[in-house]
């Protein structure tokens, strides 16, 4: 069974992407075809930040994603501009060591259509 991700809000400025798994194709008279290829042609990705962060929960944050790819699984997580849970998968990511005690971790989620 999924895991959540931890609490641990993200700076805002999130970032959202759609990329649609259709090929469209244009005809010279001003036709255009489109192709849908699969189920779930409109997967997300968030690129996040999570700024200026204990070290206690960059740690936390490190250590579920790191299990995340140890067991192969995808997490449940609600966007911020969602009303409900997703699955996702995150990579890559990296983490920024600001000052003593302080971290940074910019990630990407990127959501996943498993049962």
């Amino acid at each position: 069974m999924a895991e959540t991700f931890p609490s641990i809000d993200p700076v805002y400025g999130v970032e959202k992407n759609v990329n649609p798994s259709i090929t469209r194709t244009r005809f010279q008279d001003g036709y255009e075809q489109v192709v849908k290829f699969g189920l779930n042609i409109n997967p997300k990705s968030y690129s996040l930040i999570f700024e200026n962060i204990t070290e206690a929960e960059s740690d936390t944050i490190e250590a579920f994603l790191d299990a995340r790819i140890a067991d192969g699984d995808y997490f449940n997580w609600q966007a911020p501009d969602e009303t409900s849970t997703s699955k996702y998968r995150a990579l890559p990511r990296k983490k920024i060591i600001n000052y003593p005690n302080l971290a940074t971790i910019e990630v990407t989620f990127n959501e996943v259509f498993e049962p």
